[in-house]
């Protein structure tokens, strides 16, 4: 395919890219509707729907700089395949799952397949579009994100309240056949030409990192936060994370050039982006729970309920490009992370009493934050690094995103946890209920309310006991993300810059690899010419 062709089919190669990318955040959205079923079908305590989550979330951060790496050195198109065939198997073991341990191993096959989906796309993207064109392409990339945040929810209430959880799974096949096949014709084939070795050791150190960090998180509110087991955990993980620094700096083929952190728009969009999904994850493993198991919403209904917070996140994602080049970056980026933080300290006001319309308008003022955040600084990232180094500054931008998410979900679900467990444990403590029926309602919400119904008309008042536990342990959840985002703002206030200037060329220069000439088409000299 000749870089004419390329770029005459560059809007149709987009579109295949979308498509590739909605099939990742369908299955996020589409999966959080169906976590109070899983609690009432497979029997999953917080701690394992938290496992559900993040074992995917948690496999998918943790293999995506090499996955972004091994795009560069062999091909992204091909990279984009394979993630396309190991997400579909993925899926197809996760609908025949029998027990929570199971879905969540066979969930963490769907996150290897994801972290070489989603750099390749936005990689790709990188190499095919230039100047103003790239930033809105990446608007239109996150546009699509915030679409399959909106499809996610309404697919899959309706899904679980007419087919079952395992449909929620098994609808990511078609959506893969399509991306396959379109992309066979319609996808460039590109790579690093300097043919960056593999960094094997940089890549365990960095799994080993965020996995015990991760483990640690999600399981201290069982355990104890001074437990043994969760010490250890958090030791081996500051151990590794040093480790990789040092491997980092002294390899000749890092999988990550620290070095790209002392550009202060890198690093400051680099933290923007985390801290935004930190918000989002963490407040989307809240919202679903509240929504069916203290208003008691279906899962159909839930899925609706959560449709204005897409849609206005599917709205201002592909327009922040414009408003970007009107008003400078820092002001966007600023003030949708300050969106974002005001919106989660509102949270801290809702109740097990309120009505929809206490919840939407705040759900809506989050996700414009959120959309004037996410494609303005995942512009920066891509924007500061060279064009031969796509791959990896794809997988880094996915990586604060899968990072950031992991650890909201797991910090905000511990947080809640801990809230919830130890009000219910306070409020039953003279109560003549057995022990193992307290234990029983503390672990989770769900648990709680199943005990409750089997108690008949004395269960009315635990139920209210664990509503009102669990909307204090999300106030606590909704002001640990409000202070996260609030960081965030300030980060990218006072270092990203208000016009990113064109670093492109300086950055190939630098590292020996030819820019774009002026004039040149779209697609860098990385271009394989057969598809």
């Amino acid at each position: 395919m000749d870089a004419e062709t390329i770029h005459r089919r560059r809007w149709w190669t987009l579109l295949v890219l979308c498509l590739s990318l909605m099939v990742i955040t369908l299955d996020n959205t589409i999966l959080n509707v169906a976590l109070p079923t899983l609690v009432k079908d497979l029997g999953a305590t917080n701690s394992q729907l938290q496992w559900i989550v993040d074992g995917y979330t948690l496999v998918f951060a943790g293999l995506l700089l090499t996955a972004g790496t091994i795009g560069d050195r062999f091909g992204r198109k091909g990279a984009l395949q394979v993630g396309l065939l190991i997400f579909a198997a993925g899926s197809a073991l996760s609908a025949l799952a029998t027990d929570p341990w199971h879905l969540i191993a066979t969930r963490s096959i769907m996150g290897i397949g994801g972290a070489f989906i989603m750099p390749s796309t936005l990689s790709i993207l990188t190499n095919v579009f230039e100047g103003k064109e790239r930033g809105r392409a990446i608007g239109v990339w996150a546009g699509v994100a915030g679409l399959g945040v909106a499809i996610g929810p309404v697919a899959g209430g309706y899904l679980v309240d007419h087919v079952g959880w395992e449909a929620i799974f098994l609808v990511n096949l078609p959506i893969v056949l399509l991306a396959l096949v379109a992309g066979f014709f319609l996808v460039p084939t590109s790579k690093d030409p300097t043919h960056a070795k593999v960094d094997v050791p940089g890549a365990l150190l960095s799994i080993v990192a965020l996995s015990t960090l991760v483990y640690g998180l999600i399981e201290a509110p069982a355990e104890g936060w001074t437990h043994w087991s969760i010490l250890a955990a958090f030791g081996v993980a500051i151990v590794a994370f040093l480790l990789f620094a040092v491997r980092e700096l002294h390899t000749d083929h890092p999988m990550l050039d620290i070095s790209f952190f002392s550009n202060p728009r890198f690093t400051a969009a680099s933290v923007a982006v985390s801290l935004v999904f930190f918000a989002m994850f963490g407040y989307s493993f809240l919202l679903t729970q509240y929504l069916q198991f203290v208003l008691d919403y279906s899962p159909s209904g839930a899925g609706l309920a959560m449709l204005p917070f897409a849609l206005a996140m599917m709205i201002t994602a592909p327009t922040s490009a414009r408003i970007v080049e009107r008003l400078g970056t820092k002001i966007v980026v600023t003030s949708g992370l300050s969106l974002v933080a005001i919106s989660m300290l509102l949270q801290m006001q809702l109740t097990p009493e309120s009505d929809y319309g206490s919840i939407v308008w705040r759900m809506m003022l989050l996700a414009v934050g959120m959309g004037l955040t996410m494609a303005p600084a995942t512009e920066s990232i891509m924007g500061s690094l060279p064009l031969s180094k796509a791959g990896v500054g794809s997988a880094m931008n996915d990586t604060t995103r899968q990072v950031g998410g992991t650890l909201g979900v797991a910090i905000i679900g511990s947080v809640l946890s801990s809230v919830y467990g130890t009000k219910v444990i306070d409020a039953l403590s003279g109560s003549p209920a057995p022990a193992a029926a307290i234990d029983a309602a503390s672990e989770s919400l769900g648990g709680a309310l199943q005990l409750a119904q089997q108690l008949g008309p004395q269960g009315t008042q635990l139920a209210e006991i664990a509503r009102s536990a669990f909307v204090s342990g999300m106030h606590s959840g909704a002001l640990v993300a409000a202070i996260a985002a609030g960081v965030g703002a300030l980060v990218a206030g006072l270092y990203l810059p208000s016009h990113a200037a064109k670093e492109y060329e300086e950055l190939d220069t630098s590292t020996g690899v030819s820019g774009p000439e002026p004039g040149a088409g779209p697609v860098d000299a990385a271009l394989d010419p057969n598809p």
